[in-house]
């Protein structure tokens, strides 16, 4: 199923208009609406051992701090995504902003593809993401068992399918991401 889009000029503002009790999430990118589905049951899973990685990492680090969806990441009136998971940096006080839509920028974004996302996954938001500056872009593809990396410094996007190491700003040690232990830890009960 394709991801479906309402033509005209969205805006952020627009987004209040919009049910939040219906299972989409919504986001408005360049001016264009995109409706998402609820994730599904694996979504969640990946999600959730991938956050619990980033929380036990971040946390020591004192540099930023996991949040999934739904939350807005707005960029300017036409611009708010909902990526699956980001790091928010710390503000310089240490603490985070008292509001979600505060969130200037992001460390990470990732996303988790689904057949319904792919094609605006790769193509758009990782366009969208290099234009505003996100140091990192993964998506991972829990069918192909990896992670596609994208990041400002280089234009390649990179493909892991064992180990994935990120090093953000202001970060003293790496984090090193063991994909197949990731997956098998969102997976444990399929074993």
């Amino acid at each position: 199923m394709a991801m479906p889009t309402m033509r005209r000029d969205w805006t952020v503002d627009d987004l209040l208009d919009l049910p939040d009790d219906d299972g989409n999430r919504y986001e408005v990118l360049d001016g264009e609406l995109l409706v998402t589905p609820a994730p599904s049951w694996a979504h969640q899973r990946v999600i959730r051992a991938l956050s619990q990685l980033l929380t036990a990492y971040l946390t020591p680090q004192g540099i930023g701090d996991v949040v999934f969806a739904p939350a807005d990441v707005i960029f300017s009136k036409h611009r708010a995504l909902q990526p699956d998971l980001f790091v928010a940096p710390l503000m310089p006080d240490g603490k985070l902003p008292e509001r979600l839509s505060d969130v200037g920028r992001l460390l990470l974004a990732v996303e988790v593809l689904s057949p319904s996302t792919a094609r605006v996954d790769r193509v758009k938001k990782r366009r969208v993401y290099r234009e505003e500056d996100v140091p990192e872009y993964w998506i991972i593809d829990v069918d192909a068992r990896t992670i596609e990396r994208s990041t400002l410094r280089d234009d390649r996007i990179d493909i892991y399918d064992s180990t994935l190491e990120w090093l953000p700003e202001g970060a003293t040690e790496p984090l090193h991401v063991d994909i197949e232990k990731l997956l098998r830890d969102a997976f444990h009960w399929a074993r």
